[in-house]
């Protein structure tokens, strides 16, 4: 006879990957995400989470390879909107540095980890490029030149 399965009973809750914090209700801010595909997929979301965990949170594809360090350009964006773009924060050196190793560049791209959502940026609607490319930082520190 088979030994009987024990049923494990737990009251953690399920771990999600991104960290975000559900929104206090009348507190909540919107962003809008346009994927690869160009379909449209709008959260709810709290102020001072980044774009990069809302996304990984709500399972769309946004790879974050150095997981949120500004170490890589695979959370690379895109904000449609110029005025939104300019409400944000200035990138930083790291970030800019990061950016130039990203694929499909624009004037108003960002690296999604970088950006946090604010009551300044509420309505946020932002493009996920249609490649990402992982070059890292690690990849060039201690390169050999020929």
């Amino acid at each position: 006879m088979f030994p009987r399965a024990r049923r494990r009973f737990s009251t953690t809750t399920v771990a999600r990957h991104g960290h975000v914090t559900p929104p206090k209700p009348g507190e909540e801010l919107h962003v809008t995400f346009i994927d690869k595909e160009g379909a449209e997929h709008e959260f709810a979301v709290s102020a001072g989470d980044n774009l990069m965990d809302i996304a990984q949170a709500e399972d769309l594809e946004m790879e974050g390879a150095c997981g949120g360090s500004c170490a890589c350009s695979t959370c690379h964006v895109i904000v449609e909107d110029p005025d939104k773009y300019d409400a944000m924060p200035e990138p930083s050196d790291d970030e800019n540095d990061m950016l130039d190793l990203a694929f499909g560049l624009t004037e108003t791209s960002r690296l999604g980890c970088q950006v946090k959502m604010s009551k300044e940026i509420d309505g946020v609607r932002i493009r996920l490029p249609s490649m990402t490319r992982n070059l890292q930082a690690a990849d060039f520190k201690g390169a050999k030149k020929s």
